[in-house]
């Protein structure tokens, strides 16, 4: 009946009304003491943990706080109570205590729990919410004892490359450009800073510039520009906003190689930045820790081995490294009250498990379109800066329960463990006598993650008995805070304070139900934080225009567009002084090493998924004589990871004087083409109608084609690209949806 080393013999429990009568003796002993005497230490039999208990209520549920005494070969009780012992024992149950103690040591130093902005374009429409709700959102998340607290912040180093949910641009498009303004990660950093100072910082690459792979899609055959192109990122970091990244890791989910990993430590040790320490490899356990076993140049360069959804087990080789071990992504999780379930069960057996002292969240917040990969899969939910909308949802409660007791530096006790009815329990100190407890009671149905699959396991109420030792022992009393999932009531809460628990002789029981989270703590901090509910919810305006007459923009991308492949940027158009001086251009003209396989032509796609009937006006200014083109589109049915195969309304325009209608990105399904009469360095005006099966364009204010039939797709995001990696620019752009 022992399912953890540091689990205790389980202890039958006789419960009375009254133990105080003291002139004759009942029996009660252990499983392991059954017809054999053995003392343990302090004088108890069976050890200082085992315990007879005792509550004056007639259901096991009452039981929460129980009165030890020393277990010995008999109890002294009078023939009265003995006789009316046997007529008023309700029930008889096996409880299980759990030795929570620092005699024998301390087990690892606890580094943090965060999430990660990135991977990608996962914070796009963030940026984009009026105040007071973005700094609300802000608040959510990183603001210490308000909400999830968050203890580390890791962001996408952008590659001008679709990551997952789009692309995220550069510090570097070309060799010669560097800009540490582009994007949104750099005000998100500050943002966390602002409110946690502490905040640990983390960048990884998901993918480069092409000029860093010279043509090919591999960033390792020039070890030295790749390693000094990183490098600038963090020096810049701090340069233009006094940020300090503390991590840094090398190629998300992709391939490492063993000399660029030296060629960095090397670089960033030569630029003054010794403190900045590797992870790797940000993928599997495999072959990072083999290699790092085999070669010791490598161990020395890696601090941390991070490995992506480990499904809370680590692998031998990984703990013969000696290295501090991360779950350096992990959850992934649709975060509705099983999202939230997942989370709870992973940060608790991270440790238990698999010793990892991180545990990091993609994503941070979901905060892009919602019909992209992977929706929702944040600790909340911020995807319509158009309404002010956000949802808090149970993930944030559930890291509360973590990070608003604990700080990195921390370290778990030795003595962590699975419940003997199923979940788990950690247990931290400060070193100076603070004390935090999280239990979890996660059943398998309610806390699935998106990966790996998870095996069948069982959790059933419990009453669990815990006994406090070392430096522990005379801790009197400690702070309670509860979520209840409430699967089965329908009836959830979260993140409760509840009345603080005394214990006697560092002694206390819980009633553990089903799919619960606990935290018990010493420290009196905490706070369940709140503002007023945003507004409702509402789609994504049916009348939208930009003119992109912005002189000084906060940010380098213009509200709600959400590049897919390429970067659209804002862009003062100097030779143009008249009605374009300020548009918006597409800027990447070479093909990045990709993350994934981006399109072969860039788009942005911006509004509503459910729109059918609409009217979309755009002026247009090709750059690229003879060979360059754009379009504009309707009902742009796909994005993320599937990109390639996106389909929808393209209405194609080019610079050889042409045009073409076609129900795909790739080109590929023509619906209608012609003569156009276009040319380069001009702007044109296309207008786009798609009404039920029919679609027609104009070029000018004039009919340039009209009737083409589409079938599908039935609705879609509005969008705007090119022909290929070119410069392009766009401006006034205008919709009218009607459903």
């Amino acid at each position: 009946m022992i399912h953890h080393k540091y689990s205790l013999f389980p202890v039958l429990i006789f419960k009375v009304k009254n133990p105080s009568c003291s002139h004759s003796w009942i029996q009660s002993w252990t499983s392991e003491e059954r017809g054999k005497q053995k003392q343990g230490p302090n004088g108890h039999f069976g050890g200082p943990a085992l315990r007879c208990c005792w509550a004056g209520g007639t259901n096991a549920d009452e039981i929460r706080e129980s009165r030890p005494f020393p277990l010995k070969r008999r109890l002294p009780v009078s023939r009265d109570f003995q006789r009316r012992l046997i007529n008023r024992i309700s029930f008889t149950l096996w409880l299980h205590a759990y030795y929570l103690s620092d005699k024998a040591g301390l087990g690892r130093v606890f580094d943090g729990i965060g999430g990660l902005s990135g991977g990608g374009a996962t914070s796009r429409l963030l940026v984009n919410y009026a105040e007071p709700y973005r700094s609300q959102i802000l608040d959510y998340l990183f603001k210490p004892n308000f909400g999830a607290s968050l203890h580390i912040l890791k962001v996408e180093i952008g590659g001008d490359a679709q990551s997952t949910d789009g692309t995220e641009p550069s510090h570097m498009h070309y060799e010669a450009d560097e800009n540490y303004f582009r994007g949104y990660e750099w005000w998100l950093m500050k943002e966390a800073k602002k409110r946690n100072p502490n905040i640990t910082l983390i960048g990884l690459p998901w993918a480069f510039p092409g000029w860093v792979g010279h043509g090919n899609d591999w960033p390792y055959d020039f070890p030295d520009i790749t390693a000094a192109y990183v490098v600038n990122w963090i020096i810049g970091a701090k340069q233009y906003h006094d940020l300090d990244i503390q991590y840094i890791g090398i190629w998300n989910e992709r391939s490492f190689d063993i000399k660029y990993i030296k060629l960095l430590r090397y670089t960033l040790d030569k630029s003054g930045l010794e403190e900045v320490k590797i992870i790797a490899s940000d993928n599997l356990w495999q072959p990072i820790t083999r290699s790092l076993l085999l070669d010791a140049e490598l161990h020395r360069a890696v601090d941390i081995i991070g490995a992506h959804y480990p499904g809370t087990n680590t692998v031998m080789e990984a703990l013969e490294t000696r290295k501090t071990l991360w779950s350096s992504e992990d959850y992934s999780t649709f975060n509705d009250d099983v999202g939230g379930g997942c989370w709870a069960r992973i940060l608790n057996q991270n440790y238990v498990n698999g010793f990892m002292t991180a545990t990091i969240s993609w994503n941070l917040v979901a905060s892009y379109y919602d019909n992209l990969p992977f929706s929702r899969d944040g600790l909340m939910t911020a995807e319509e800066p158009w309404s002010g909308n956000y949802v808090v949802e149970s993930p944030i409660w559930i890291t509360a329960h973590h990070t608003q007791f604990t700080q990195p530096g921390w370290t778990y006790l030795q003595t962590v463990g699975h419940l003997a009815q199923g979940g788990s329990y950690v247990a931290l100190t400060d070193g100076k006598g603070n004390l935090t407890i999280v239990i979890e009671t996660m059943t398998h149905d309610h806390s699935v993650c998106i990966r790996p699959p998870l095996p069948a396991f069982n959790v059933t109420s419990q009453t669990a008995m815990f006994q406090l030792e070392g430096s522990f022992a005379s801790i009197s009393e400690v702070q309670v805070w509860r979520s209840h999932f409430g699967f089965k009531s329908k009836k959830p809460s979260f993140f409760e304070r509840l009345t603080p628990l005394k214990l006697v002789d560092g002694f206390f029981s819980l009633h553990l139900m089903e799919d619960e989270v606990y935290t018990l703590t010493t420290l009196k901090v905490g706070q369940k934080g709140s503002y007023p509910s945003p507004p409702a919810s509402s789609p994504f305006p049916k009348v939208y225009k930009d003119d992109f007459n912005v002189r000084h923009p906060s940010f380098s991308e213009a509200p709600y567009f959400a590049d897919q492949t390429g970067v659209f940027e804002y862009f003062m158009n100097l030779s143009d002084p008249g009605p374009h001086l300020y548009t918006l251009r597409q800027v990447i003209t070479e093909r990045p090493v990709t993350w994934v396989a981006d399109a072969d032509q860039t788009i942005s796609v911006i509004g509503d998924y459910q729109w059918q009937n609409l009217t979309v006006t755009c002026d247009v200014f090709m750059e690229t004589a003879t060979t360059g083109g754009v379009f504009l589109a309707a009902r742009v049915d796909r994005g993320g990871q599937a990109v390639r195969s996106t389909r929808g309304v393209f209405f194609w325009l080019f610079a050889d004087g042409t045009y073409r209608v076609t129900n795909d990105l790739a080109g590929q399904t023509v619906l209608a083409e012609g003569e156009s009469g276009t040319r380069a360095y001009r702007w044109y005006t296309l207008t786009l109608t798609v009404q039920g099966q029919y679609a027609s364009g104009q070029l000018n204010g004039y009919q340039l084609w009209s009737n083409a039939v589409v079938l599908t797709p039935k609705n879609g995001w509005v969008a705007i690209g090119t022909r290929s990696f070119e410069s392009n620019q766009f401006d006034n752009i205008a919709i009218v949806a009607k459903g």
